[in-house]
């Protein structure tokens, strides 16, 4: 019997008083091939380390450390700590790292752990957690491949279509640093306790250099999420309300134009490399304004 055998699964978390924190989001796996699966998809091979995040009780770090040279899994809940000292016991290419993910310094932490080492990112994340800590993996520039567990929804949003229900801003930053795909679904049976929702595996792989060239990141990201903050009004009216004191509608409606949109567009109908196009004219407009009032010719 292993780790995702329910009997097992209550023996062990009894023997340490553990009880199931609904505010944490855990559910634990009762389906082996589950982590069978993300082990052999991640990429993890002797040559290659693994950090993990959100083990549990370590029925994924088992399966991870017969593949990879090296894991190092961080866990927030202490109480899992005694836990996985029993269940991981023998494992010697495992370090189970107590902390909070979204407060640790990703890259770091790899540096320290894995020196020179390529190095997997794996999860599975609880929904309140989602997207900041897929944003802080992605952001490390830590790693050669993120494989993580999320509701079937959230990974369904994350790699919509331009143009669909679904397709958010998140969705536009994802692509811009990453490849993604989702790898499989794992219905909700196959937790404990049941959750309310299925989940999905997803695996991003980071680019080398953004998928798209912008001349200023941070007008970008804004102009995004202007745009599906207020998904309902056209592009033109999003980005003059969320720039107002910048921009006028005049000039935002221009620079659609420029583009080659239709004024009535809304931000939800661009894809990548439509944003970027019109964040760059934006981005020049802005300049040319700048230095206009700053007195030049």
């Amino acid at each position: 019997m292993g780790l995702c055998d329910i009997t097992v699964i209550r023996e062990v978390l009894g023997r340490h008083g553990f009880h199931f924190s609904k505010s944490l989001g855990q559910n634990f796996l009762t389906a082996q091939w589950v982590p069978d699966r993300i082990a052999a998809e991640c990429g993890a091979d002797p040559g290659t380390g693994v950090l993990e995040v959100g083990p549990g009780m370590g029925c994924l770090t088992l399966e991870l450390c017969k593949r990879a040279g090296k894991v190092v899994a961080v866990e927030l809940d202490r109480a899992l700590l005694p836990v996985m000292a029993e269940t991981l016991t023998g494992c010697e290419n495992v370090e189970i790292v107590q902390g909070d993910i979204l407060k640790t310094d990703i890259s770091g932490l790899c540096r320290e752990k894995f020196g020179d080492m390529p190095v997997h990112a794996c999860a599975n994340l609880p929904y309140y957690i989602t997207s900041p800590a897929i944003s802080a993996l992605l952001d490390s520039g830590a790693f050669e491949s993120i494989t993580v567990m999320v509701q079937k929804e959230v990974a369904e949003r994350i790699c919509a279509a331009t143009g669909t229900s679904e397709y958010s801003a998140f969705s536009v930053y994802v692509q811009y640093y990453a490849e993604a795909e989702i790898l499989f679904d794992v219905p909700r049976s196959c937790f404990v306790p049941q959750p309310k929702v299925d989940s999905a595996v997803l695996r991003f792989k980071p680019r080398k250099a953004p998928a798209v060239e912008t001349c200023d990141e941070k007008l970008f990201f804004a102009i995004v999420r202007a745009a599906f903050n207020q998904r309902r009004k056209t592009l033109a009216n999003a980005v003059q309300t969320a720039f107002s004191r910048k921009l006028d509608k005049a000039e935002v409606l221009e620079l659609v134009r420029s583009c080659g949109f239709d004024e009535r567009i809304r931000g939800e109908r661009l894809g990548l490399a439509e944003f970027a196009r019109f964040a760059n004219l934006a981005a020049e407009r802005l300049k040319e304004k700048n230095y206009s009032e700053a007195g030049g010719d």
